[in-house]
């Protein structure tokens, strides 16, 4: 099973990329974020002839989530499910593939130690954790994939001193990330960001923020993963390259 995360940074723009990219691919679960569309905007159909199932959680031209399968897709819940009120931001949605519930989310950015959106991301990431533990458990086999906003540590950014006092870096919201990725690379400069202005991406000035979450049954089933790069190149890229994981599923 192919699974992958990808922030497109709006499905409007970037569709005849996303398709060409999903034929040459080929994955069986994709997690999409920033869509930046309204649920009734969803290409579903443009999907469906592609052999994809999806579910769309949108709002208009901000956020937005989607998750695309071509191996089942069931109890689809958009949003958190633990009985507070509707976060008013289309930023999390989850369904079942293939036994695997699978989480789509795109974390606050934050903005700044000082902004109130950056205690909104805490709050957020902190709810994140509730509804997890409250609809699973870790015997299951989940995956929480996304643009989490957060580099886990010093090496998934081109320069850690760039980053001091600022989103993105700092302790709180580090705590407790451990990706699918890291079982597979320890190595520098594994990045999935880069700012469109200045050459950020011919020069390597990056951040490795797209992650992927999940329980010990899948982790362990995982046997190669990578940040495609290539997606990243070309006229009208997403700022962000798709993570993509190949798991051993189901397990013999």
């Amino acid at each position: 099973m192919r699974l992958a995360t990808w922030n497109i940074n709006s499905l409007r723009v970037r569709q005849p990329r996303v398709e060409a990219w999903l034929a040459e691919v080929q994955p069986d679960i994709v997690c999409m974020q920033e869509t930046k569309l309204p649920d009734d905007g969803f290409p579903a159909l443009a999907f469906e002839a592609l052999g994809y199932t999806t579910a769309h959680h949108g709002q208009g031209q901000w956020n937005g989530v989607a998750v695309l399968s071509r191996i089942g897709i069931t109890d689809v819940v958009a949003g958190f499910a633990d009985g507070e009120p509707p976060d008013p931001e289309a930023r999390l949605i989850s369904a079942t593939c293939a036994g695997i519930r699978v989480s789509s989310v795109y974390v606050p950015n934050g903005r700044g130690l000082d902004q109130d959106h950056y205690q909104y991301k805490l709050q957020w990431l902190a709810r994140l954790r509730r509804h997890v533990q409250e609809t699973t458990t870790p015997s299951q086999p989940v995956v929480v994939a996304g643009d989490f906003n957060i580099a886990p540590t010093d090496i998934d950014v081109y320069d850690p001193t760039k980053f001091l006092d600022t989103t993105h870096t700092s302790p709180p919201e580090r705590e407790a990330l451990e990706d699918v990725f890291r079982r597979h690379y320890d190595a520098g400069s594994c990045f999935s960001w880069w700012d469109y202005r200045a050459g950020d991406f011919h020069e390597g000035r990056g951040m490795r923020i797209d992650l992927v979450l999940a329980t010990a049954p899948v982790a362990a089933s995982s046997r190669w993963c990578v940040i495609d790069r290539n997606a990243r190149k070309g006229k009208q890229p997403s700022d962000h390259a798709p993570v993509v994981v190949d798991l051993d599923w189901p397990p013999a």
